[in-house]
């Protein structure tokens, strides 16, 4: 049985044309499982051109906050990683923080789940 209180989000983003990252994939999804009782973000995964990228991206976001924390990852990645899809990155992280606050919402409304 599924943690009740452990969500898995996703998030995804156009990559930019001329890289690696986009001749093989086009979209980058970026997924995150997270406590919603904390908004602690438990494990993060993303589709990137090379497992160095992508572990690099998962320890920036893995430990931290997505309710309390976004404006900091972002940061974190506009200073930290260098790379051609920092945009596409920050624009799945986004999409991953809008999902997560429109599950919040619901669940307000509707109670935990059973």
């Amino acid at each position: 049985m599924p943690e009740q209180d452990v969500i898995l989000f996703s998030g995804y983003a156009q990559l930019p044309s001329g890289t690696v990252s986009y001749e093989v994939y086009k979209m980058m999804g970026l997924i995150a499982r997270i406590d919603v009782r904390t908004g602690k973000i438990l494990e993060a995964d993303c589709t990137l051109s090379t497992r160095l990228s992508e572990r690099f991206v998962s320890r920036l976001l893995i430990g931290r906050s997505i309710e309390n924390e976004l404006d900091a990852m972002i940061d974190d990645l506009k200073a930290y990683y260098q790379g051609n899809a920092q945009k596409a990155i920050i624009t799945a992280l986004h999409a991953v923080y809008d999902k997560y606050r429109a599950f919040m919402e619901r669940r307000l409304k509707a109670g935990p789940l059973c």
